[in-house]
C-alpha cells in the first residue's frame, strides 16, 4: 500500500508529539519528586519549569507562525527537536535553580517550534481539505503520551536514575524526532491558491472587519480555555478531595479524564464530517460550564463530581482538536500558521499563569473556590464562543 504524504505526515508526527509531551509536560510527573531531592529545590520551582516553557514559549509563538507559512515545517521543526534533545541534556546536567529553569525556558523555545501548535500547522499545509480529520488523529493519539511515557519514565529513573533517563529523552529526540521531521515533511509552504479579480479578498466568507471580530473572539475563547485546561488539570485530585471525596475515589474520578478526552476525539474524527464544526465549537463552550457549575454546587455528590469530570474531559478533548481546525475553517490556510502563532501567545501566557494562580485560590478558598474561577471564566468564553457563532453562520 502506497501512503500518501499527509498520511506520513500525520504517522510520523503522532510520533513526535507523544515524545515532545511525554519528555516535556509530563516528565516532572514522575521524575519531579527525585530532582526536588537531588537539586534541593523547592517543588514550586520543580514545577515552575512548566510554566516557564510555556511562557517562554508564548513569546516566541508569532515569528514561529509567520515562519512556518513562509519556509514551511521541515527546518523548524527539525530545528526544534534538536533544541529538545540539547536542552534535556543540559537539564539532565543542572545543579541549582539557575540552570534548572534556564534550561525549561529553552525548552520553551523548543515547544514552540516542534510541539502542538507547528504540528497542526504543518497538517493544515499537506492534508489540505483532510486537515480536520488529520488534527483530529493527532489529539486522539497525542492523549497516550502519559499512557506510553509515565510508566517508562518510571522504569528508566530506577536503572539509570532522572539524569540518565532525560539523557534518554535527548536521545530520543535526536534519534527519532529530528529524522522525522526532515523525512516526512515537506521541504516548502504550499503554494497560496492563484487570485483573479473575481476572487474575494476573504475566501472563507468573513469581511475584513468580520475577520477582525472573529479572531478577537477565538483568542478570548481560547484563552479563557487555555486557563482551564492548564489550570484545573494539575488541581484535579485536590479539588475532588477538598469537596469531600476520599483519596482513591478522587483519583478514580479525574482518571476518567483521559478516556472522555480520547472517546470525543475518536466522535469528531468518525463522525466530525456530518455537522458544522461551529457545532462542536459551541457544544465543547456549553459543556465545560455546566459541568463545572454543578460541581460548584453540588460537587460533594459522586455523580454530580462524575458529571464534571466527564463534562471536562469532553470539553478539553475537542477543543485539543478545534484549537487548530476553527481558525483553519475561519480563515483559511495562506496565512494559517500566523494566525495559530497570534492565538499562541495569549494562550502560552494563560497556560503559564493557570497552574500558580489556582494554586493560590485553592490554598485561600478552597475548591469551592476554585470551581467558582473556572466556572466564570469558562462562562465568559461560551458568551464568546456564542457571538462567534453568530459572526460567522456560514463557516462549516
Amino acid at each position: 500500500m502506497i501512503l500518501t504524504p499527509a498520511t506520513r505526515a500525520t504517522a510520523g508526527l503522532c510520533i513526535t508529539q507523544i515524545i515532545g509531551w511525554g519528555t516535556t509536560f509530563l516528565m516532572p510527573s514522575v521524575l519531579g519528586r527525585h530532582i526536588e531531592r537531588d537539586l534541593d529545590l523547592p517543588s514550586e520551582v520543580i514545577y515552575g519549569g512548566i510554566t516557564v516553557m510555556f511562557g517562554v514559549g508564548a513569546l516566541f509563538a508569532p515569528w514561529v507562525g509567520r515562519s512556518m507559512d513562509r519556509l514551511g515545517a521541515r527546518g523548524l521543526m527539525a530545528a526544534g527537536s534538536l533544541i529538545y534533545a540539547l536542552a534535556l541534556a543540559a537539564l539532565a546536567a543542572s545543579q541549582g535553580i539557575v540552570s534548572y529553569l534556564l534550561c525549561w525556558a529553552i525548552l520553551g523555545v523548543a515547544s514552540t517550534l516542534a510541539l502542538n501548535t507547528p504540528a497542526s500547522i504543518a497538517l493544515a499545509q499537506i492534508a489540505g481539505a483532510r486537515a480536520r480529520q488529520a488534527i483530529a488523529i493527532l489529539a486522539i493519539v497525542g492523549g497516550f503520551a502519559s499512557t506510553v511515557f509515565w510508566p517508562l519514565s518510571g522504569a528508566l529513573e530506577l536503572i539509570m536514575g532522572w539524569r540518565g533517563t532525560l539523557l534518554v529523552f535527548a536521545g530520543m529526540h535526536l534519534a527519532v524526532c529530528v529524522p522525522v521531521h526532515l523525512l516526512m515533511l515537506p521541504g516548502r509552504p504550499p503554494a497560496p491558491p492563484a487570485t483573479t479579480a473575481a476572487t474575494p479578498a476573504h475566501v472563507t466568507g468573513l469581511s475584513a472587519a468580520e475577520s477582525t471580530r472573529a479572531f478577537w473572539l477565538l483568542a478570548l475563547a481560547f484563552s479563557c480555555g487555555a486557563f482551564i485546561f492548564t489550570g484545573f488539570i494539575v488541581h484535579a485530585i485536590g479539588v475532588l478531595r477538598g469537596l469531600g471525596h476520599d483519596p482513591a475515589t478522587a483519583l478514580m474520578l479525574a482518571s476518567l479524564i483521559g478516556p472522555a478526552q480520547v472517546a470525543v476525539r475518536g466522535v469528531e474524527l468518525t463522525f466530525g464530517h456530518r455537522y458544522s464544526i461551529m457545532s462542536s465549537t459551541l457544544f465543547a463552550a456549553a459543556t465545560l460550564p455546566i459541568g463545572l457549575g454543578l460541581a460548584w454546587l453540588a460537587g460533594g455528590n459522586i455523580a454530580i463530581a462524575l458529571v464534571c469530570i466527564v463534562a471536562y474531559g469532553v470539553a478539553n478533548g475537542l477543543k485539543a482538536v478545534l484549537r487548530a481546525t476553527l481558525p483553519l475553517a475561519l480563515f483559511g490556510r495562506a496565512q494559517f500558521g500566523t494566525v495559530m502563532g497570534r492565538l499562541a501567545l495569549p494562550q502560552g501566557i494563560v497556560s503559564a499563569a493557570a497552574p500558580p494562580v489556582l494554586a493560590a485560590v485553592m490554598a485561600n478558598f478552597g475548591a469551592e473556590g476554585v470551581l467558582a474561577i473556572c466556572f466564570a471564566v469558562a462562562s465568559l468564553a461560551l458568551a464568546a464562543t456564542v457571538v462567534l457563532v453568530r459572526t460567522s453562520p456560514a463557516i462549516r
